[in-house]
């Protein structure tokens, strides 16, 4: 199916029920009023929510059908597995890599994620990519590897989020609040937690809050949990262990928890890319990668099955259990390991339940660890892995106050949540100052990406040097004589003029005034146009964005630069002046200002 059919599904429907008059009326309404707005991103939160809980479905079938797991029980709960299914993962690599290799051939772009959409390209993504996405992202999770659904249930509902603001033909702030909508319907489905998933949306997806953008994604969050909840949820809420009162002598060990998982997300982070260049150095072709990651996920599965999945079912079982510290490390390094590797040799899907189960496992090694040195041990274990839980998925997906309101929504305790926050802030502190990015921008990043958040900079992008230049220019050829020029453009003719060879190509930029000085006169009377010119080597490219024209107009100490075509032989098609550059990045600074705060 091409994209255009498929992307042409989802409005069909509404579009069908009204004719033609009424789809451009109420198009018109969703575009004016906020609470049309909302209304819409309610339907994306429902549609969301029920594929959220499908998708679900589908993942625990292939648990039951592969590794012969009970529906209700999670398959990195299991005890023991049929040796057979130890070979399940490497068939499902093979399977992924067949599909992949099949979706490259027919699409030759990279399929754009949530953040990339809104921080690029004004919340514009695919509906067809993002559902072979999702389908890619079910694939990997049901054979056993060991990533998580949610960057599944994110691409997906953020493309509907996207494909319905396409529909009606929404400006592009509001088309990045659907897509962000359509992220936080997601999450929010997921974990049963509206507030989470509307924060995942503020932080991670839109890249701010703001009045105007609350009540479209209030509204999705709560119709997703509505809906999922209806079709029977997705997992079942944690059971938690007795919890404790925390006392202000316990918040230096919460915080060197966020210290330890800061730096553990840093590891982990760099070594999925290490792992992807060593894979790529083999040259193992793309079909057979997910193949090898399997046959080690099988042989790492043989020595524990919680490095299976993404872990929704060794959490369960890890938050309430008695472990020994000698199991809780064995647990957390080949769980390390089983993501790294699936994530490095190309399954597809995420880290965000996988940091919250690595997390949960760091805070019970640190509640085990401190009764040697720590003088209010015994800490309660239990609350110690909340907070490993919040404060490594911070290091790793971001969003501090996203994961702290997950641990409120799980617990109700507001003790708890207070030093979660705290873990959370020095984790998010320690990885923006030693790494810089969460795992989603790390990874466009190696792409050749810049980007370090959803913050809206595609308009820069688009804001180009061919946008903003002027067309009519005037030009001298370079080896006329000043007195032809003097004569051609006398003072108060222009400002600068462009210089040419005689072959038409760029010669550098003549000041007027400075051709009619005296000490020009008196000196170089006899000369050439090319010999006072200037900015011969700078010069502004049509591609080039506004910001980048800024810097090179500060450097060159120019008040205007000729814009050329072409590297051998450079060709000029206009000029830019450094006043018209700032006045064009100052509106569009505050037009995505107003739009921010939705005062546009």
């Amino acid at each position: 199916m091409s994209a255009r059919r498929a992307d042409a599904i989802v409005p069909m429907t509404p579009r069908a029920l009204l004719p033609s008059n009424g789809w451009a009326h109420l198009r018109a309404l969703v575009r004016a009023s906020e609470l049309y707005l909302a209304m819409l991103a309610a339907l994306v939160g429902t549609g969301t929510g029920a594929v959220v809980v499908g998708m679900s479905a589908v993942t625990k079938l292939l648990h039951l059908k592969l590794f012969s797991v009970p529906l209700e029980d999670g398959l990195s709960a299991a005890t023991t597995l049929p040796r057979w299914s130890l070979a399940v993962p490497a068939v499902g690599g093979l399977v992924l890599g067949l599909t992949v290799t099949a979706f490259a051939r027919r699409r030759k772009r990279a399929i754009v994620d949530p953040i990339e959409a809104n921080a690029l390209h004004g919340g514009q993504m695919s509906l067809s990519d993002s559902v072979v996405l999702a389908v890619q992202t079910v694939i990997s999770n049901g054979f056993g590897a060991s990533v998580g659904l949610e960057a599944g249930y994110t691409q997906i509902g953020s493309a509907f989020g996207s494909r319905a603001g396409r529909a009606f033909r929404l400006r592009r702030q509001d088309m990045r609040t659907l897509v962000g909508c359509g992220a936080a319907a997601a999450i929010s489905a997921a974990f049963n937690a509206p507030i989470t998933g509307a924060f995942y949306a503020f932080e991670l997806i839109i890249g701010s809050y703001a009045i105007a953008t609350m009540a479209p994604v209030m509204a999705a969050s709560i119709a997703a949990v509505l809906a999922a909840t209806s079709l029977g949820g997705v997992s079942a809420p944690l059971a938690l262990g007795p919890l404790v009162a925390i006392s202000a002598g316990d918040y230096p060990l919460f915080m060197a928890i966020g210290l330890i998982c800061g730096l553990f997300g840093i590891g982990i982070m760099r070594a999925v890319s290490l792992v992807e260049a060593g894979v790529a150095r083999l040259r193992v072709p793309t079909p057979i990668r997910p193949v090898l990651g399997g046959a080690v996920l099988g042989g790492l599965a043989m020595l524990s099955p919680q490095v299976l999945s993404a872990g929704h079912g060794a959490l369960h079982v890890e938050l309430t259990a008695s472990t020994t510290l000698t199991a809780l490390l064995t647990a957390l390094v080949l769980k390390s390991l089983g993501s790294i590797v699936s994530l490095g040799t190309g399954f597809r899907g995420g880290l965000f339940f996988a940091s919250l189960f690595l997390g949960a496992l760091i805070g019970k090694v640190a509640a085990a660890v401190s009764v040697w040195f720590w003088v209010a041990a015994p800490l309660n274990s239990t609350t110690m892995a909340l907070v490993g839980m919040c404060a490594l998925a911070v290091s790793i997906v971001g969003g501090p106050l996203t994961m702290t309101f997950l641990v409120l929504e799980t617990t109700g305790d507001l003790a708890i949540t207070g030093v979660a926050l705290a873990a959370s802030v020095i984790a998010s502190l320690t990885v923006r100052e030693l790494f810089g990015y969460s795992f989603s921008t790390w990874r466009l990043h190696l792409r050749g990406e810049t980007i370090r958040s959803a913050h809206d900079v595609g308009w820069i992008r688009n804001l180009t040097v061919g946008r903003m230049m002027r067309t009519s220019i005037s030009t001298v050829r370079a080896d006329e004589t000043l007195a032809e020029f003097r004569q051609q453009f006398p003072l108060g003719s222009a400002t600068r003029v462009i210089a040419v060879d005689r072959d038409g190509r760029y010669a550098g930029l003549v000041l007027v005034a400075e051709a009619h000085a005296p000490e020009t006169v008196a000196k170089h009377e006899a000369r050439t146009v090319g010999d006072i010119a200037r900015y011969k080597d700078v010069v502004l490219r049509p591609q080039m964005n506004v910001r980048e024209a800024i810097a090179l107009f500060d450097r060159a100490e120019s008040e205007e630069l000729a814009v050329v075509d072409g590297i051998v032989a450079p060709r000029v098609v206009g000029v830019l002046t450094e006043a018209h550059a700032l006045r064009r990045y100052a509106e569009e600074t505050d037009r995505a200002r107003r739009s921010l705060v939705g005062e546009a």
